[in-house]
């Protein structure tokens, strides 16, 4: 098995890429080893130490590492960890776990909130993804759109601009009732 790397624009993450289906349906984020009970891979992760976070996307696993670890000493240690894993014949997550989508809020903006979520996942998720992050959406109130960014864009040094800059311009661009993009805390 060949697992290959890649840096994320987070500079405490890297995007692991197993060469195999990491979630068939939606991403699941484990933002602590506490969070990580429901999946045989991510407490394996966690157990190399030195890990604060981790995600999975349909075809890569994104790791963040403590402030204080190095790359160089910690990296060896996940490939072998997400290796004796798919090694193991052991599920990603045990149980079926839900998608990070939210269901159809109804009320008197279901058709901007519906809007939105149409771009989040045709223009926004995928471009996301290949950082080896995800985002959520959270609500839309008077003229507000809350989203969660995960993965590698959590506690990334450009998510900030990637909201504000990117996400928000795109937002306001397509639909004219959204005034601002804030982020929002899990």
């Amino acid at each position: 098995m060949f697992i290959q790397t890649e840096s994320t624009p987070n500079p405490a993450t890297l995007k692991f890429l197993p060469g195999q289906t990491v979630l068939e349906i939606g991403t699941a984020d484990f933002p602590t080893a506490e969070a990580a009970k429901a999946s045989p891979l991510a407490n394996r992760i966690f157990a190399t130490g030195n890990v604060t976070g981790v995600f999975f996307g349909s075809d890569f696993v994104t790791v963040t590492k403590a402030e204080a670890a190095n790359w160089d000493h910690v990296k060896p240690a996940i490939l072998g960890a997400i290796m004796e894993h798919y090694q193991s014949g052991a599920p990603v997550m045990e149980g079926e776990a839900a998608s990070g989508h939210t269901a159809h809020d109804g009320g008197p903006d279901e058709e901007i909130v519906l809007q939105i979520k149409e771009l989040l996942d045709t223009r926004v998720r995928p471009a996301v993804a290949q950082d080896g992050g995800d985002i959520t959406f959270h609500g839309f109130d008077r003229g507000i759109v809350y989203l969660h960014m995960q993965g590698a864009c959590a506690g990334c040094p450009s998510s900030t601009l990637t909201l504000k800059m990117g996400i928000e311009n795109l937002l306001r661009h397509y639909i004219p009732e959204v005034i601002e993009v804030r982020p929002v805390a899990a």
